[in-house]
């Protein structure tokens, strides 16, 4: 295996010189850096990064960490997206970037702290976990770096990046209520999702601005599912038959929504109109396309990864991050 001893030999420089040239100090001459550079390449040397990490205490790799991941979801490209933004940068500023899951009945056996280390990473960047998530507090007061997507919480060590998930929402109910609709039922997720909570907010203040009262019969939780969303139609429709739209917070929710409404012998959006939130991609290909509020998924992927690398290399850095949203409309939504 070639060493920097070879390469330090073949370049006529000191092995601290080769190192150094090799790590990106800029205290090496150039012409020379180039040199040990080119014979690095072409000698096939491939640098020992357990032996760099034992002399740095860093491993260059950012931690990935999803919870309940299921095939239930697979529709949903939210995640693919983020993930690709986020090893995009990671990549570009020389980081490797692991993933790995984590569930509730995991978190009871073993601490955040310890899945950290086992996994060798220099910092984490968490989505899919619940505000009451235990792991939570432990990110917080924990000294490993960590930036949350979608849960707004800041520290030392933590940061997070999300949408603008009020605004987005209020966008899209406005569209609705422009259109003439006037009861409108809410397919929720749930109470310890942030999205959730911010979502509904722009729904009441849309609302608002028109002068109607919030309804809280007309909002029912789907889970983030399109089983739990459809089931949820079936209960909301049957109690309030004359809601005229839909506004479903997440998109898988909103094809449960469409496979409900037509269940229910009605059209989508003859009789009623249905909007999403996020833009995946199967919502421009559904019958009717489907009208919804995207959000920029890989350039949130790629957002989080600068900022845990600022983070971790001590830069001064804003702990917050929110990306604009705008309103897709396609064919799911018909004037009153």
């Amino acid at each position: 295996m070639v060493t920097i001893k070879d390469i330090a030999k073949a370049a006529g420089v000191s092995v601290t010189t080769v190192s150094r040239a090799l790590n990106g100090y800029d205290d090496v001459n150039a012409v020379t850096r180039q040199k040990i550079k080119d014979i690095a390449r072409e000698f096939g040397y491939s640098p020992n990064m357990a032996a760099r990490s034992l002399i740095s205490k860093k491993t260059k790799t950012l931690g990935l960490l999803l919870s309940n991941v299921t095939r239930a979801s697979s529709k949903d490209n939210i995640a693919f997206e983020i993930l690709c933004g986020m090893n995009d940068r990671a990549g570009e500023l020389d980081y490797d970037l692991v993933l790995f899951s984590t569930t509730p009945q995991k978190q009871k056996i073993k601490s955040y702290k310890t899945l950290c280390q086992e996994r060798g990473v220099d910092g984490v960047i968490i989505m899919g976990i619940r505000l009451d998530d235990e792991y939570l507090k432990e990110v917080v007061s924990s000294q490993i770096p960590c930036v949350l997507i979608d849960i707004p919480l800041e520290g030392p060590n933590v940061g997070y990046v999300t949408s603008d998930n009020v605004g987005g929402a209020n966008r899209a109910v406005s569209y609705l209520l422009e259109a003439g609709h006037r009861k409108i039922g809410v397919i929720n997720g749930h109470s310890q999702a942030d999205v959730s909570v911010q979502r509904l907010t722009g729904y009441k203040q849309a609302l608002e601005r028109f002068g109607i009262p919030f309804d809280e019969s007309l909002v029912m939780d789907g889970s983030f599912s399109e089983a739990g969303a459809k089931e949820a139609v079936y209960r909301l429709l049957a109690q309030q038959p004359d809601i005229t739209a839909l506004f479903c917070i997440s998109d898988l929710m909103a094809l449960g929504a469409l496979q409900a409404v037509r269940g229910l012998g009605l059209q989508v959006p003859g009789q009623i109109s249905v909007v999403g939130f996020d833009n995946i991609d199967v919502t421009a290909y559904c019958s009717p396309a489907l009208t919804t509020v995207n959000q920029n998924k890989y350039e949130m992927g790629y957002q989080a990864a600068q900022m845990l690398i600022d983070l971790l290399e001590g830069r001064k850095v804003s702990h917050r991050l929110m990306l604009d949203t705008e309103l897709v409309v396609r064919e799911s939504v018909s004037p009153r």
